[in-house]
């Protein structure tokens, strides 16, 4: 007879068989590990019962001067500011002094359907606008904030909250007030004349490219907020004009001079204050080069004309096609390219930003895919990870082919880093091969130097040392607060996060011959439960040989599945102390689940009584 402690190596490793990965994890879910031991991560909260119009791909904290703690939050629909669990609408408008209509409305008895006339256009399906003014037609009086249905032509409808009395058309003198337009919510491919690069296939055939989704870029400019979704103008919200006031955009502020007109991605330096706008308009031109970068006179967001007297300017880039991303890191903001990460250090007047080279041939596979951490630069490329901690290098990923032979390249896009700081974790979400919509994530644990993964539906992520948890955006229109409680609030009811982890196969004896489980000596820690009996599922899970397949039955004469369950928590916790069994096989596997409220565990070392069986 021989007692076995079962211990594997930490993180999970799928880039070889079951087998082969002997001694170490092979699949989990919303696990994590401590002290190389597994554990159940924590629950998640909502901030409050309210939502948001639209899905949030971005998420930016901040805090004020009188101690505000304030959460940008942009959608494909709208730009909020959360505080105190409400989120404030300071969508900027494209019409902020409004478009004069004349008798605009036409209703239809019965119908909450009313049809709107306006010449100017420039509106979008789903697009948002306010009117004032409007007298009374059909017995409705349509003033307030709508949403725009558009096909085509000079009207569109929006829908009233109650059916209209008469058909009519009137309204009177009307002042409507439109939002920027707005943005999709995933990536559309395009198919068809225009689509695609120039050239790509053959004279007379479409090409394809993607339509993409709407996102935001932002920083805090003090206690202000700038920010600009993908592709459109820069905005400002100033906290001194209060949570119900709305942005406006940069060159519209006044004294602002050549502030850009378009960008692809927007941030404030920590040294000496500067706005950055990459992929922006060139000076004295409406024309956007994808490879500028231009930046503010210093401890000014509006004055970006250089002179002499001042320190705004720009610099093109010349690796690559256009710029993707960018991120504040220590002394430094780093860029990326489509092909390349460079580095641009403040070196003062007259040339105030110089840019140094870091890595050429290397990708970036989302605008929201690099994190800083602990004085080093995480990021997902095409295919690969890296970090740069003064050198770019390629991360070891043991999860490298797993993750990237199960990601939609076609909504790469959606992919976005998050730092859970407390943990020592950046986590990755992104869209499953068979998914248009965010349903993985990967975790790179760089304290312990280990990768673990997992299915979630996150659109967004801030971890921030001004509130007590990270924080994430959710499909259910909502912000939620991270590893806050043991189980799964999103929607402001309780449910069971299930948790597991599951070993590689490995031999039992040498292999050879069968070898049979008797005993379970369990090792496990429910520190920290709630509820009054927490408890976990153990299984065994036998093979007769290796790429076999597990046994079915699952054993000879017994269950291979049992709980484990803590009687006892003071002094010490007092759990099952042991589990009788009947598992018989040449490998085995081990998994441990959990799927109650209430729970959360750690596991140990348990161990597994058995005895030689023979050779069949």
């Amino acid at each position: 007879m021989t007692l076995k402690k079962l211990v594997f190596k930490p993180g999970v490793d799928r880039e070889n068989t079951r087998y082969t990965s002997e001694g170490g994890w092979y699949d989990c879910d919303k696990v994590r590990f401590r002290a190389g031991m597994p554990e159940k991560i924590g629950g998640w909260q909502p901030v409050s019962g309210s939502t948001f119009l639209g899905l949030a791909r971005s998420l930016f904290g901040w805090v004020t001067l009188e101690g505000n703690k304030l959460l940008g939050v942009g959608t494909n629909l709208k730009y909020y500011i959360e505080r105190g669990g409400d989120y404030f609408d300071v969508t900027p408008e494209r019409t902020p002094s409004g478009v004069s209509l004349t008798n605009p409305f036409t209703t239809v008895s019965g119908s909450t359907t009313v049809t709107v006339t306006d010449a100017n256009g420039g509106y979008i399906n789903g697009d948002f606008v306010t009117f004032s003014g409007a007298s009374a037609v059909g017995g409705l009086t349509l003033n307030g904030e709508f949403q725009i249905t558009y096909s085509a032509g000079n009207t569109y409808t929006i829908e009233s909250s109650s059916a209209a009395s008469s058909s009519a058309t009137g309204g009177g003198s009307v002042t409507a007030k439109y939002q920027i337009n707005v943005g999709l919510e995933i990536a559309q491919p395009l198919v068809g004349w225009g689509a695609g690069t120039w050239g790509q296939g053959t004279w007379g055939t479409g090409g394809t490219s993607t339509d993409a989704f709407r996102s935001y870029s932002e920083g805090n400019f003090g206690e202000d907020l700038v920010f600009g979704p993908h592709g459109g103008s820069v905005y400002y919200w100033d906290n001194t004009n209060g949570l119900t006031t709305r942005a406006v955009a940069l060159s519209a502020i006044s004294g602002s001079s050549n502030a850009p007109t378009i960008q692809n991605f927007v941030l404030v330096s920590d040294v000496n204050r500067f706005v950055f706008c990459l992929g922006a308009n060139p000076l004295g031109s409406a024309s956007q080069d994808p490879m500028l970068i231009r930046w503010s006179d210093q401890e000014s967001h509006i004055n970006w004309t250089p002179s002499a007297t001042n320190q705004a300017g720009d610099l093109r880039l010349s690796k690559g096609s256009e710029i993707v991303s960018g991120l504040q890191a220590r002394q430094e903001v780093l860029i990326w390219t489509d092909s390349a990460l460079y580095s641009l250090q403040y070196v003062g007047a007259p040339i105030v930003w110089g840019s140094t080279l870091l890595a050429d041939n290397v990708s970036i596979i989302s605008r929201k895919s690099a994190v800083y951490a602990n004085g080093v630069t995480y990021w997902m490329g095409e295919g690969k990870f890296y970090k740069y901690d003064g050198r770019v290098q390629t991360l070891n990923c043991s999860l490298k082919k797993y993750i990237f032979r199960d990601l939609n390249k076609e909504q790469q896009l959606q992919v976005f880093a998050g730092l859970n700081e407390g943990f020592d974790e950046v986590w990755w979400f992104y869209c499953s091969s068979s998914s248009t919509t965010i349903d993985k994530y990967v975790i790179y644990n760089y304290a312990q130097d280990i990768w673990y993964f997992g299915s979630l539906a996150r659109t967004a992520w801030v971890d921030s040392p001004i509130r007590d948890f990270p924080m994430a955006a959710t499909y259910s229109k909502n912000v939620v607060t991270h590893e806050d409680g043991l189980n799964d609030n999103l929607t402001g009811v309780s449910s069971a996060i299930e948790a597991f982890i599951a070993s590689a196969q490995f031999d039992l004896d040498d292999g050879h011959k069968f070898a049979f489980v008797y005993r379970v000596v369990p090792d496990v820690s429910f520190d920290g439960s709630t509820a009054e009996s927490p408890s976990v599922t153990m299984s065994l899970l036998p093979l007769q040989s290796s790429g076999s397949g597990y046994n079915s039955p699952l054993s000879e004469g017994g269950s291979n599945t049992a709980s484990v369950t803590r009687t006892a928590s003071s002094p010490v916790e007092v759990f099952t102390d042991q589990i009788y069994t009947r598992v018989r096989g040449r490998q085995m596997a081990f998994e441990i689940r959990s799927t109650s409220e209430d729970v959360t565990w750690q596991l140990g070392s348990p161990r597994i009584d058995m005895r030689p069986d023979g050779r069949r």
